[in-house]
């Protein structure tokens, strides 16, 4: 275990002297630990928030699906039709451009960045034995000599003290009293809270225009905090900040999507491969009508009938009319 633990550490080493030096420099702008983690979550959420965009507008796309995901449901009913069923789904999602799994994409890119965040913390509280026995603190990955964190990690033996807290510690670790673990439960209880009510308010926009989320997406959202708050009593309370922080961001991000129409994909409609469009502002999903068969109609002449011949040009104008006979009387009076 040392020795896979070794193998990242030296693989992840440089982005995490990145981050420590970035936490460093908003501790030397304003010394408190607890506005370094924010302002540093500040800067990972920005760059992650297209991906949050993306993510609450494949969500709203699979909710305008769901009539006709129930459509391909009930055609396909049976064990004996399951491939057909899966086939027929997931043409719908290439046609629709969605991802069934992309709502959970901002949860699951938290992964390698609290990951990052751990091994930092771990690494600014770092301590070492002396040949005497004195405990003394050893940051590493920050700067050392001028940097201000640097010189307040030796000072308090490596405790990252904030509100009476030191964020170096877990849920579980030794705080001295029972009460001194109090505010380690509410930091778990809150980043769990704000995960529910980010997942609520997916939800209630959906119900708001009629729309349903789907069964799968469910699962995965009522799943995954819970499977989180076992991880985040076990990590750092500074990593815990960070979650809590990051999901507050997530949920203004995605109010402001919704109050502004950002969420909605396309920002209208949104076009199937194979014809129609699905209505951002309805779960209607609309394909074009069948083209009616041409009729001929009723005056065509037979194909059998010879053409009438056209005429000539210089017979298009009417015969002149043929001269009358001259009467007898006229013949004699011209004779005389």
């Amino acid at each position: 275990m040392h020795s896979v633990t070794h193998f990242f550490g030296s693989i992840f080493s440089p982005v995490f002297h990145a981050i420590a030096w970035l936490l460093a420099f908003f501790y030397g702008l304003i010394p408190n630990y607890a506005v370094a983690i924010i302002l540093l979550t500040i800067v990972i959420m920005g760059l992650l928030t297209p991906l949050t965009v993306k993510s609450t507008r494949s969500m709203m796309a699979m909710s305008k699906l769901q009539p006709e995901i129930k459509k391909i449901q009930q055609k396909y009913k049976g064990p004996e039709n399951r491939q057909m069923l899966n086939d027929e789904m997931m043409k719908l999602y290439r046609e629709a451009g969605v991802n069934p799994v992309g709502g959970c994409l901002p949860m699951l890119l938290q992964a390698p960045f609290l990951f990052i965040l751990y091994n930092v913390i771990k690494g600014l509280s770092y301590t070492v034995t002396s040949k005497t026995g004195k405990i003394m603190a050893e940051p590493r990955y920050i700067p050392r000599g001028s940097s201000k964190m640097y010189q307040n990690l030796l000072h308090t033996g490596g405790q990252i003290k904030v509100w009476g807290m030191d964020l170096s510690l877990k849920t579980f670790s030794p705080h001295g009293s029972a009460a001194a673990s109090i505010p380690f439960f509410v930091f778990v209880a809150l980043a769990v809270g704000l995960q529910y009510f980010q997942m609520a308010q997916i939800n209630n926009r959906s119900r708001k225009t009629g729309q349903a989320m789907p069964a799968q997406q469910q699962m995965m959202q009522r799943v995954l905090p819970i499977v989180f708050a076992f991880f985040y009593l076990a990590i750092p309370a500074a990593v815990v900040l960070y979650m809590i922080v990051s999901t507050g961001l997530r949920i203004i991000t995605q109010d402001i999507m919704f109050r502004t129409g950002v969420s909605n994909p396309n920002k209208g409609r949104t076009a199937l491969a194979g014809g129609g469009t699905i209505d951002a502002a309805s779960d209607v999903v609309e394909r074009p009508a069948p083209k009616p068969a041409t009729i001929k109609s009723a005056t065509t002449k037979p194909a059998n009938q010879p053409r009438s011949t056209p005429r000539p040009s210089n017979q298009s104008r009417p015969a002149p009319k043929p001269q009358q006979p001259r009467s007898k009387a006229k013949r004699k009076r011209k004779a005389r």
